[in-house]
């Protein structure tokens, strides 16, 4: 009894710094999207379409403002989740959490068979449906392992991947700029066209604040989140346009809208080019995966400590000082959407998730500032006004966007949210209540 006594007590070390948070919200955007957005951009937008992704996350940074803006108040984990829960109390704040983890476990159930599927381009022996299914849990439960091995270790290795996935890009971009010169040329597309990519801009950039849902293990989560979030949306912003611009300079074949980059290092370097991209590639979905394992069970493990879950969610291990139970749910939880191939209708609800939480992070800031919690009307100036504007704005025209099927889905998975959140209380204990800044009310 006291090694679970301490396990429910204690709470995982702050080991997450700066540059961790960076490279895990870099990691939850930068994943497969980036190997077949050229030839999608570029077939909507033309030579404008570096330009695009520039315009898109100068409007994206005013919803990153916001969540920015609230992780300087909070320094526990849960993220979207934990903002809704303070701002609408417990029952919205489930749903908030609930939304984010179940898209999250279909996208990534998605991802491993993506995975997958570039090591067969590379290795044929993984194209046999049981050597398949085989990797896909083998891969689950590798994560799943490193996630709960300890946090440092697990940064550690998504800072290597990192490396690993994004040099062959930049030296693709290098190659690129050297053998054909900077693309200079120019063309406006027609903003109607321009539309027709707003979705898919905001599915290259979903992701971008994810590290706020592991604020319960940063440094400094009040300060470092905050930075973290602007460093990393620049940084994605120009490693976007400048495979953009390459991809352009190297005039690849756009047709080929499957592998694009693939295309267009193989016109570059050849064969090596190829092979060079499709690793890349393999490291960089291998990658995103270990983000996902590290960043989002810390979403249940939070929602466990506040009485939102069950208490067992909230185990922590005393050798490993990490949520082991909320990772190995989530991990049980994928293996089961992935080997089932469950995820392929509903991967399409992210987006339009991602909006309805940030629509209830826009609101959870008005709603502290109207009760000046933690202080807010004294730490926010006139420019807030156009920043949340803004935002607003931006959330709405992107719902706009969204196709009408995704509605029914996503209200069934509110009805179902709510019928959880009844079932889950009563297994839950509250550990936890809701910090807010020493003297601050």
């Amino acid at each position: 009894m006291g090694g679970r006594t301490i396990g429910y007590d204690q709470k995982p070390p702050r080991a997450i710094g700066l540059a961790g948070a960076v490279v895990i919200n870099l990691n939850a955007v930068v994943g497969s999207g980036i190997f077949a957005l050229p030839a999608l951009l570029f077939a909507a937008a033309g030579t404008f379409a570096p330009y695009a992704l520039l315009v898109f996350a100068c409007f994206y940074g005013c919803v990153m403002a916001v969540i920015a803006k609230l992780s300087t108040i909070f320094r526990q984990s849960g993220g979207a989740q934990l903002y809704a829960q303070h701002a609408f109390g417990p029952a919205i704040g489930f749903q908030a959490g609930w939304l984010a983890l179940v898209t999250n476990m279909i996208g990534a159930s998605a991802n491993f068979h993506v995975l997958v599927s570039y090591l067969t381009a590379v290795f044929p022996f993984f194209a046999d449906p049981v050597v398949r299914l085989a990797t896909i849990a083998a891969l689950i439960l590798l994560f799943t392992a490193i996630s709960i091995s300890g946090t440092s270790r697990s940064i550690g290795a998504i800072k290597l991947g990192t490396v690993l996935k994004l040099a062959p890009l930049l030296l693709l971009c290098l190659l690129g700029f050297a053998q054909n010169g900077f693309p200079t040329e120019v063309s406006l597309p027609v903003f109607s066209e321009f539309e027709t990519i707003a979705l898919l801009l905001a599915f290259a950039f979903s992701g971008a604040d994810v590290a706020v849902a592991a604020a319960g293990e940063t440094k400094e989560p009040r300060k470092t989140l905050m930075r973290a979030i602007f460093l990393n949306l620049g940084g994605v912003a120009v490693i976007y346009a400048l495979v953009m611009w390459a991809y352009i300079a190297i005039g690849a074949d756009s047709t080929n809208q499957d592998t694009p980059l693939a295309a267009a290092a193989e016109k570059a370097m050849g064969p090596a080019g190829t092979l060079m991209i499709s690793v890349a590639a393999i490291f960089s979905v291998a990658t995103f995966q270990l983000n996902v394992f590290v960043a989002l069970p810390r979403i249940a493990y939070g929602m466990a400590r506040r009485g939102l879950m069950p208490h067992f969610l909230a185990y922590v291990s005393p050798r490993f000082e990490t949520p082991i139970a909320a990772i190995a749910a989530y991990g049980m939880v994928v293996t089961l959407l992935a080997l089932s191939g469950s995820f392929t209708l509903l991967a399409t609800l992210m987006v339009s998730v991602e909006q309805i939480l940030f629509a209830s992070s826009i609101t959870a800031l008005i709603v502290m500032w109207r009760r000046n919690d933690a202080g807010l009307r004294g730490s926010m100036g006139a420019h807030w006004l156009i920043i949340i504007a803004i935002a607003i704005c931006f959330v709405l025209w992107l719902f706009s966007q969204v196709p009408w099927d995704t509605v029914l889905p996503t209200l069934a998975f509110v009805a179902f949210g709510f019928l959880l959140y009844a079932a889950s209380r009563k297994s839950a204990v509250v550990q936890d209540g809701i910090e807010l800044p020493k003297g601050r009310t």
